[in-house]
């Protein structure tokens, strides 16, 4: 079977069915390949999972089309609470508060469940006829012909495209196929992923505690739920995972401390080794990474969702204002566009979070003491707050039309 389409992604998860959406309401035809079957990314049982999507995300998925069926179902993110924490007695009484009312946009952002997300995009794909979507298979050989991307799929068929994207993962075999190379460097942590009930409200706010073995986010949900991703040891966390739930949720308690009264836990529990790996290049012959493939970060920050989208955003931008004038939507001119708006500030985040987990991972006692001062000088100047309110909204840099 033989194929033919303006761009080609491979990856169709999240990152990648949204590039779809927005490609083809930019006028392109679309083939989007994944590896696993429609299925499994249907599927609308609750697991816990969920995303932190800030304010400049969820503008986004107005922009496709799709927030009016979450918006029910999200949880806006109202204050942000960020402090020092220890595993026996919680969080540290000096801390940053961020309250999404000293700026006029809004809520930072809002919570959004997997089950809620992941099948609405694959009803949404389903809706445009210039929209392919093959499940099921996997992207096994592309090479460059002319103009073209002649693609070759494990299933055996043929796709000829004159862009490939890659969204397709940390470890992205588009781009190694392409000879781009990556660096990064394991953090020794694995997060430990599950969702909590809880006795006593949390009234929107998301709670980050910096632990020595790795910081603790608790994120709101709707119903007196919260969603939780917990950075422990690789050592520790493998222990954890092995306890069963009574005891997991008896050492998870204390680190939350007790703000949320008594926690139960609903959904299934998960964990990931935490890495950073950063492509070489965003882009390389008829090819550009998006999301993970070209930047996968720690989740200290809950960013890495978000900087896939800011990169959806902009390399649709940049396709669609080529092919309003005529020029090839594959060619090396185009995307260095797209790579010198989104490469610097890509790699900006994965050494700020980098450099935040390393300074906060620990418990040396001076380090410790320096950033509960800090944290309290930055929380008592309005200006600073603000400028840590915006960057959480997503709110600074050169925004792309969909994230107006």
């Amino acid at each position: 079977m033989m194929k033919n389409a303006d761009i080609a992604i491979v990856g169709g998860s999240l990152t990648g069915a949204a590039t779809a959406l927005a490609a083809a309401q930019a006028g392109f035809r679309v083939v989007v390949v994944d590896q696993l079957a429609a299925h499994t990314q249907a599927e609308q049982g609750f697991d816990g999972r969920s995303y932190a999507m800030a304010l400049t995300s969820v503008r986004l998925l107005k922009a496709l089309g799709l927030w009016a069926d979450l918006a029910e179902t999200a949880q806006p993110i109202l204050k942000i609470k960020v402090a020092d924490g220890s595993p026996s007695t919680g969080p540290s009484p000096l801390f940053m508060q961020f309250d999404h009312a000293e700026i006029e946009e809004g809520p930072m952002g809002h919570m959004v469940e997997d089950r809620f997300l992941r099948p609405l995009l694959q009803r949404a794909m389903a809706r445009y006829e210039t929209i392919d979507y093959i499940a099921g298979t996997a992207l096994i050989e592309q090479s460059i012909s002319g103009n073209e991307m002649q693609l070759t799929l494990s299933d055996g068929c043929q796709i000829s495209t004159s862009l490939l994207i890659g969204a397709d993962g940390r470890k992205s075999p588009s781009a190694g196929r392409a000879g781009i190379k990556r660096i990064g460097w394991d953090y020794g942590q694995t997060a430990l992923v599950c969702a909590i009930q809880h006795e006593i409200p949390h009234n929107g706010v998301a709670c980050q505690y910096f632990l020595p073995a790795g910081p603790l986010a608790i994120l709101p949900l709707t119903e007196n739920r919260a969603s939780i991703v917990w950075s422990e040891t690789a050592q520790n966390a493998k222990q954890i995972m092995a306890l069963n739930e009574a005891d997991y949720l008896s050492i998870l308690q204390p680190r939350i401390g007790d703000y949320l009264g008594k926690i139960s836990m609903v959904g299934k529990r998960y964990s990931y080794p935490l890495d950073l790996t950063l492509a070489q290049s965003f882009i390389a012959p008829r090819l550009a990474l998006i999301g993970d493939a070209a930047h996968g970060v720690h989740p200290i920050a809950g960013q890495g969702l978000n900087a896939g989208l800011r990169d959806i955003a902009a390399l649709v931008q940049v396709l669609k204002e080529a092919k309003s004038r005529g020029e090839d939507i594959g060619a090396r001119a185009t995307l260095m566009r797209y790579q010198e708006w989104r490469r610097f500030d890509a790699t900006s985040l994965a050494l700020a979070t980098d450099t935040f987990n390393r300074l906060f991972s620990n418990d040396n006692s001076l380090l410790r003491l320096g950033r509960d001062m800090g944290m309290a000088m930055i929380n008592a100047v309005p200006k600073a707050r603000r400028s840590f309110i915006r960057e959480a909204a997503g709110l600074t840099g050169t925004l792309p039309d969909l994230m107006r």
